[in-house]
Parts: C-alpha cells; structure tokens; sequence
C-alpha cells in the first residue's frame, strides 16, 4: 500500500465514523508558547479547553486530519534510520463526543482490519513507574484503558509504562493526560532484530495543566491522537527505515548511491523541511523559526557543495511527491527563496572554513564568532572542525548566541528608547536622519495598515510578522484567501482617510495585563516586558483607530506620513498573505 493510499484510508476510515475532515495547518502556529507546529492537536488546543465550540466551527464534536509538523530537537539527531525535522501527524479528536472504549476500538480496528497489520504490544499508564517527585506521580493508574483493551483485544499483550504514557502540554500549559500507544513491527524489521515501533498514540485528554504544573480536571474530555505517517508507512511496506518508503523514494533516487548513507539521509530530511517552512512563509533569518529555517539550507547547501548534487531537482522531487495532497507547494516561491540564502552562504562559506583552519581550538565563543562573521551554523563548524572541535556543544553555542541576542536586543531599546518592534516584528532599518523620518512614516502605517485590514476583512487577522526598511513596509498576516481589488482599495483609502484626519500618535505605559484589557493588539511570538508601552492613534486610548503594544518610536501626528500606497498583495504559505506598501 503506498502512502497516498494509506494517507486516504485513515482519512476515510474516520469520516465514515462521523469526524469532520480539518486540513493541516500552517508550521507556523498562533501558540506564543511554541516556535513551530509539532503535534497535531494544536490547532484543536483550544476546544479542549472549552473557549472554541467544535459542533459550531466543525458541524461535529469528532475531527481528523493530517497535520503538517516541525520538531526541532531532532536536528542533530537527523541521519539515523528514524530521526526526523519535518513530519506528518495523523490524528483523529473528540470534544466530548467519545471517549476511551471508543478511541481504543478505532485504533484497533485501523490498525489490524484497515492496514492488515499485527499488532506486538500496547501500552498504558502507571504512576508506579514514575519517580515519587514527578509531577504525574499523583495521577491515577489508567485502569479504564487497560480494561478496554483487554475487553477489545484480549490476544493483545498490554504493558504499563511510566512517564511515556502521560502526554502534554503542548508548550507551558495545556490539556493533557494519560495515553495508550500502539506497537507494531514488519516481517524485514523483526528479522533483523529490531525493536517494534510505536505508530499511535492514544492521548486521553483528562486534565488541564498549569504553567507551574498543577493539574486540573477539563469540564470536557477530549481524545487527542497521534500516529506518524512515516512510521506508519514504514512497517506497512515492510521497509528497514523510513527512509527506505515510498515518501523518500522518489527524490532520494537524484542523490547518487555512492554518497553516505547519513548524508543521504540528511539532505532528504533537510530538503523536505526546508520546502514546507518556506511554503508556510518563514523566511532565512537569525532569530526564530527564521533561524531553523537558515540551520537547515546552510547544511543542506554545505553537504550539495561536497557531494556535487543539485539541490535544486532535490528541492524540485519533493514538491513533486507533496505538491498533490499540499496545494500551497509553489516550487518557483521555493526555489527563489532557497538560491537568495544559498547565494549569500556561498559567498562566505570558502572565507568561513579558512578562518575555521587557522584556529587551533573552537570553543563556543570562537564559533560564535565563525557564524556571525561568516554564517557558518553550527553543524558545518562541527564537521570541519572535527577534533578542534571535539569539546564544542550544542549547549553551549547556543547558550553563546542567546547572550549575544541579549546584548543586541539592549542596545536596540536603548537606540530607540522601547522595545517589542525588533525580534521578529521587524527592525527599524535607517542610516541617517533623513532615512529615520522616512522608517518612522513607515512604521506608523504599517499599524493602521492592521487596523485596517481587522476593520475591513474581519478580526480573524493577526500579525505573522513585519520588516520596515526606508524604502517599504512588509506586513504578513493571516488570511485563508487572496484579497479583491475592491477589498485591498477599501484597505488603503481607510488608511489614507486616518491620514487625512492628522490624528495625534500618543503612547502610554501601563501594566501588560491592563493593556490586554484596552483591547491593544500584539505580536504572538514576541515576549513583552511588564509594564509595555501601548501605542495609539486618536484622541483617547477607548476610542483609538489604531491601539498595539510596540517599542516605537513613530511619527507624532498621522498627517506627517504622507499618501500610503498597497504596491502588491500576495500569499506566503497556507493561511498567510503579505502586504509591500510605501509612503509617498
């Protein structure tokens, strides 16, 4: 069965049983508490929680989709046979429509009657194997479960396991709660000796767990499950690895034989990460998800420079194998956005190694030190460096870039007096004074530009990000479709209309919790001091065209910015538009 067969029978298989079909959303989440989409329940964390309704948004309590998912702590550990950045995540999820029994049935029947697979074990849990001070020591042995299964299955041997069968949150806080996962293992794998793989992970959303980890029991109890497509189709098609299945197969056939297996395995995973974070609108930068994104074409680029591949057919297979079930897959977008960052690495990549050579020990502040001068990433520095490098961590280089930021970031808000307008807002970008007045005009639209896009298209609008320089503004936000000409024109006359009235700019500090109140607008990603700076546009706070938490600085009265024009209004991945405008 190759895996658009399979992608179709879990789809299916959950819509016949009532479950409305959800597409994935974006890598890039609405959840400030993570950097990108790692589980599928993301965007469902909310109905969990009770503030969303599924039967009102959904037409039904039950949903099932496939999610597109990015987990960055497996970077390094990319190039063995099951590591992976990027990932695709079955799931199927209740809002109070079922249960346990029922969640347990449906993975069991999927599994053995719908795949034909046999089932090595499952798992359940038990605080006993937890240690006393964990947080879930205090949970309850899963009893249900282990009866449900032994009721559903009974040939099925079910194992109780510890701190792996308690799932979540997902970021700080969140839903959370016992779990059962499913086992299973090929003919091939279980001659060679190897271990049979979880593909499923039941999660019984039961509680609601706080930032300082307490738990709460939810009003409502939710399903929440995950089952990893390549894994799935690993064992489906009786292959070693993932990287042995139908989802590789097509564009690991432009890499040449005679490469490293590790490097194969490298570039295939990098190569399909870096088609889906561009295709959801993350651009090569060095904070951020920017900055996974620039980690993953950089090495990509270093390995394609040594072993003589093209990357670009490698970027070009993937879009061919995905670009069927992921409408949003423009190879062209891609392509321009990975040759502009290959371009810039290149030039400084043969600069970076000869400096690398002269050194006689690299430490973290010396590879620092190679990557903000050169761009080398980490990984090329391990490489090359070999036994310089030997005692260099990731820790650590990381640990040396935080403090850097730190330091940039302080001398950013004391250049301009504020904070919350750099990280990945946008950065005010001026070399003169002149330059300056132009980027303040700029910086000041762009808010209104927001106001007046919620005010137009709705509030479903939310920033994704913004970068100012003298000479445009670029603002991306979310919007499911391309705007009419006679919205983007309604857009723009609101805009030069607040203009027009030469309303006065005013700022006020007050405590973070009290701003949210006033109904100001932020920036999700960005992390705010308390108290923030409020900045608004009108007479008074209450009756503001414009009200968000930002650094400033901008203009003091809205007639100083001129005429603002929309120059182009395009997509940047699934969900995300972007806005270039200019003053004039």
């Amino acid at each position: 069965m190759n895996s658009r067969e399979i992608r179709q029978k879990f789809l299916s298989f959950f819509e016949e049983r009532g479950h409305k079909v959800v597409t994935s959303s974006s890598l890039v989440p609405d959840d400030p508490s993570v950097l990108l989409t790692t589980a599928g329940m993301q965007q469902f964390k909310k109905y969990f929680t009770g503030e969303l309704d599924a039967e009102k948004d959904f037409g039904s309590l039950n949903t099932t989709s496939i999610q597109k998912s990015f987990r960055t702590s497996d970077i390094d550990e990319v190039g063995d046979e099951s590591h992976l950045t990027f990932f695709e995540m079955f799931g199927n999820f209740s809002f109070g429509g079922y249960f346990k029994e029922e969640a347990i049935r449906y993975g069991y029947e999927f599994i053995t009657k719908v795949m034909g697979l046999e089932i090595d074990y499952v798992t359940v849990f038990d605080p006993k194997k937890v240690s006393h001070d964990d947080w879930r020591a205090g949970v309850p042995f899963d009893e249900e479960s282990y009866n449900f299964w032994k009721k559903i299955a009974p040939e099925v041997d079910v194992r109780r396991e510890g701190v792996d069968n308690f799932w979540g949150p997902t970021g700080s806080e969140g839903p959370c709660g016992p779990t059962t996962e499913i086992y299973v293992n090929g003919a091939l794998r279980q001659a060679q000796g190897k271990p049979p793989v979880e593909v499923w992970n039941i999660v019984f959303n039961q509680f609601y767990c706080d930032s300082l980890k307490k738990l709460t029991p939810l009003k409502i109890q939710g399903v929440d499950t995950g089952m990893g497509l390549e894994r799935l189709v690993m064992v489906s098609q009786d292959v070693p690895t993932i990287f042995d299945t139908d989802l590789f197969a097509s564009f690991l056939s432009e890499i040449s034989l005679e490469m490293p297996i590790k490097i194969r395995r490298i570039a295939a995973d990098h190569a399909r990460g870096i088609v889906f974070l561009i295709s959801d609108g993350v651009r090569p930068s060095n904070k951020d998800a920017g900055y996974v994104l620039r980690r993953l074409v950089r090495r990509f680029v270093m390995y394609s420079e040594k072993y003589k591949f093209d990357s670009n057919i490698l970027l070009g297979g993937v879009v061919r194998e995905y670009g069927d079930f992921y409408d949003n897959l423009s190879k062209e977008l891609i392509l321009e956005v990975f040759s502009e960052e290959r371009k810039k690495f290149l030039e400084t990549l043969d600069k970076g190694i000869k400096e690398l050579e002269k050194l006689q020990n690299i430490d973290a502040v010396s590879a620092f030190s190679l990557f903000s001068t050169y761009g080398l990433p980490y990984e090329v520095i391990k490489e090359v460096g070999s036994e310089k490098a030997k005692n260099l961590t990731r820790e650590d280089f990381d640990k040396e870039f935080e403090k850097h930021q730190e330091i940039s970031r302080a001398g950013q808000e004391k250049k301009f007096g504020g904070h919350g307008l750099i990280l990945d807002t946008g950065e005010l970008k001026a070399g003169n004074e002149e330059e300056l007045k132009k980027v303040l005009r700029l910086h000041t639209a762009t808010h209104l530009l927001q106001a007046a896009l919620r005010k137009v298209l709705g509030s479903e609008v939310g920033q994704a990000g913004s970068d100012i320089t003298v000479d445009r503004t670029r603002f991306d936000f979310t919007f499911p479709r391309k705007l009419t000409p006679e919205e983007i024109s309604k857009v723009e006359k609101l805009v030069n209309d607040v203009i027009a009235e030469d309303l006065p700019v005013q700022k006020i500090i007050m405590p973070k919790e009290e701003a949210e109140k006033t109904g100001a607008l932020y920036f999700f990603k960005e992390k705010y001091p308390d108290p923030v700076n409020v900045y608004f546009v009108g007479k008074d706070i209450d009756s503001a065209f414009s009200k968000e938490f930002c650094g400033g600085p901008h203009v003091t009265h809205t007639g100083e910015i001129g005429h603002f024009r929309i120059k182009k209004e395009e997509s940047v991945g699934a969900g995300l538009r972007r806005i270039r405008g200019v003053v004039e």
